[in-house]
């Protein structure tokens, strides 16, 4: 009798008000405009404004973000912890806005160092901005499952999100030399500086209206746990393990694209005028991430992540046949677009089911910390080691800023930019063949979970 009800309400739909799927896309768009800053230009900041030898950008890049993951697990734990009259997740979108996005706005911001001191400035404004970015984007995620318990809300809300990044990204890329141009007249370091205060402010009024808007239903009932639970959650959680196997080489991947992109277009094809229009029009893979519920419903969420994946890895490898023709160029990276647009907002809507099988199998709900790795965890490792890829790839075969490239180089950053990635999405999509059999295996557990509460 009791699992005939369920079922009865489960039939029951709920309806979130537009003006939450809204704000709850405040939330990436106010990450991305700065994150997004920093994974496109902060390596072609580092090597052509404030005069870091490519290989010690590279290695910055990588051991930060090396010291800086591991604190994806501590922000899920803290929020597993966190029981205020605002819920678990949502305060830290009022306590982090503006400790992010100050770090963000001196990361781009160069004093007058040289040599060792401009090296530690560097790093320290960049891990501590990174860390401030885990803090404020796992409750992105880890909010998810605590808004709802209507699987095909989830979907709709993780696509609004989506959408809400994609603009960021848009923003990003399409703004960010144009305002350095503007700004700078000539000084790029003035210009970054300028142009990342703007973003910043941005960001924390979008933060702070998602604050004020989101409300979360179930983390009044979610005890707090240790950290020996949160762990117990991912004992035989094989479709988180997964879900995190295929989002680190897709973060590593898409790093390894977008930093290369204003190199490639700079030096390979002679168009860095081209950059803010490639990064304008990628604002098309909202197509892509508006259309995510619909193909999800015809097929099923792996079948889409893989297709997003392999659009993304063929789109990348066309590069090579088209050469430098311009308009051949721009097609192919909005369609590459469309392709790490949608397979970037997978994750996050399947770590949530993954939060309820961890409940299911383990009896614990550790949605924090299942959520950071998954999410924060991949982006972090995978931004640092991408971001080290190219760097040293270009330094092994001989790229020196503000200069002609040699033949070699430009080889060197066609490997970065084309190849590298494409086979990176491919390995990506390997473990959501092995997926299935977990996704069919969703209704059952939510079923159960119910009964039990």
């Amino acid at each position: 009798m009791k699992s005939i009800v369920y079922e009865e309400s489960r039939q029951t739909k709920e309806e979130i008000p537009l003006f939450r799927k809204l704000s709850y896309s405040l939330t990436d768009f106010g990450g991305n405009v700065l994150f997004v800053s920093i994974s496109t230009y902060l390596l072609y900041f580092y090597t052509d404004t404030f005069g870091l030898e490519i290989g010690v950008a590279g290695t910055i890049l990588l051991v930060t973000r090396c010291l800086d993951m591991i604190d994806a697990p501590i922000w899920g734990v803290l929020i597993d912890h966190t029981h205020t009259r605002w819920g678990q997740s949502r305060p830290y979108f009022l306590w982090l806005c503006v400790p992010f996005a100050f770090f963000t706005w001196l990361t781009f911001t160069t004093p007058s160092l040289s040599g060792t001191s401009k090296i530690i400035y560097a790093s320290l404004t960049y891990v501590i901005s990174g860390i401030l970015y885990t803090g404020i984007s796992t409750p992105m995620t880890s909010i998810l499952p605590n808004l709802t318990n209507d699987p095909d809300q989830r979907t709709v809300l993780n696509s609004y999100r989506m959408v809400g990044g994609n603009i960021g990204l848009l923003v990003a890329n399409s703004v960010v030399l144009p305002l350095v141009q503007l700004l700078g007249q000539g000084n790029d370091r003035k210009g970054f500086s300028y142009t990342l205060l703007i973003l910043g402010v941005v960001s924390i009024v979008s933060f702070l209206t998602a604050f004020w808007n989101l409300r979360e239903v179930n983390s009044v009932a979610v005890k707090s746990i240790s950290l020996k639970q949160s762990a117990k959650a991912t004992k035989s959680n094989w479709p988180w393990i997964l879900i995190v196997v295929t989002n680190l080489f897709y973060w590593v991947g898409t790093t390894v694209r977008s930093s290369g992109m204003i190199y490639y277009f700079q030096y390979n094809v002679h168009a860095k005028s081209l950059i803010p229009v490639a990064g304008g029009l990628s604002a098309v893979a909202v197509i892509g991430m508006i259309s995510i519920p619909f193909f999800v419903k015809k097929t099923n969420k792996r079948t889409v992540f893989i297709a997003s994946l392999l659009v993304a890895a063929i789109s990348n490898m066309l590069f090579q046949v088209v050469g430098s023709n311009q308009i051949a160029v721009i097609t192919l990276f909005c369609l590459g677009s469309i392709g790490t647009g949608v397979a970037a907002a997978m994750p996050f809507l399947m770590l949530a089911d993954a939060v309820d099988f961890g409940e299911w199998k383990n009896g614990i709900r550790a949605s924090g910390f299942l959520t950071s790795i998954g999410s924060a965890f991949c982006v972090k490792a995978g931004s640092g080691i991408g971001g080290f890829i190219p760097a040293k790839v270009m330094q092994y075969f001989g790229y020196i800023p503000n200069h002609v490239q040699s033949q070699q180089s430009l080889l060197g950053i066609n490997i970065s930019f084309v190849w590298l990635p494409a086979i990176l999405f491919i390995i990506a999509a390997i473990p959501m063949f092995f997926y299935a059999k977990y996704e069919k295996n969703e209704s059952t557990v939510r079923t159960a979970l119910a009964i039990q509460k």
